[in-house]
This record gives structure tokens, sequence and C-alpha cells, in this order.
């Protein structure tokens, strides 16, 4: 996906569930939520194992999530992006992000005939701070 695409991804959707969202300040799925909260982003934490995250109500599941998602944001190990999309796939989510390592061409595929943008490989910090605070 072309910078301007993902620019615009950026600028246009304001609510992020973050699938696998930490609790552990010292992961990068607690910091970079943390920050796009900063710049004004709604996260929405999806984690089984917390109540609240950012003084947030915390999902078990996508499915329980009954908030407005624009961006379903992975931070899962690859194969278990799959069932996350055909959960996201139920939602009214219009991108699917995956973190910088998390990979799968099948949940690209599954998503993408559903009409969602993918964004796989990419850290969405380092996006954001590319193309919007430097642009």
């Amino acid at each position: 996906m072309k910078d301007q695409e993902i620019a615009k991804i950026l600028k246009e959707n304001k609510n992020i569930a973050v699938v696998g969202i930490s609790r552990n300040e010292e992961k990068a799925a607690h910091n970079i939520p943390k920050f796009l909260k900063k710049k004004g982003y709604k996260i929405i934490p999806v984690n089984p194992y917390a109540d609240k995250i950012f003084s947030e109500k915390t999902y078990s599941s996508l499915s329980e999530v009954k908030e407005k998602i624009d961006i379903v944001e992975i931070f899962r190990p690859s194969e278990e992006t799959y069932e996350i999309v055909k959960e996201a796939l139920k939602t009214d989510a219009k991108v699917i992000w995956m973190q910088k390592g998390i990979k799968s061409d099948e949940s690209r595929i599954l998503a993408e005939k559903n009409g969602l943008k993918v964004i796989q490989d990419h850290c969405m910090k380092l996006e954001y701070e590319k193309l919007i605070e430097n642009k």
C-alpha cells in the first residue's frame, strides 16, 4: 500500500479496536496504542485478561464491542490473524492493520474479498510519525 493511502487511513479513521493490547508498559502492544490515544484516536482495548486499559473498558473479543470500529489493529501472532479477521468482518471495521512482524496472506485475502483495506507488517506509530507528523 502506498504512503498516501496509509496517510488517508490514519487521517480518516479514528476508532481503533486493538486486539492483543497489553497492560505491560514494556511492550509495543501497550506503548503504540498509548501513543495513538495521545494523538486523539479512540482506543478500544480487546484483551480477555484485563478489565480496563487506559481507563477504557476492555473487551474479551471483537464480537463484544458495541462501539463503532474503523480499524482493527492486531498485536497477535500471524497464525491467529485469520480468526481475528473473520470476527472483524462482523463489525463495521473498514481496515485491518497488522503490526510490524505480523503478516498473513490468507487473512489479507479474506479481508480484501470482503471490502476491507489491509496493512500488514507496518507499525502504526511509525507510519503516523512519518506520514502525519513529519510530512
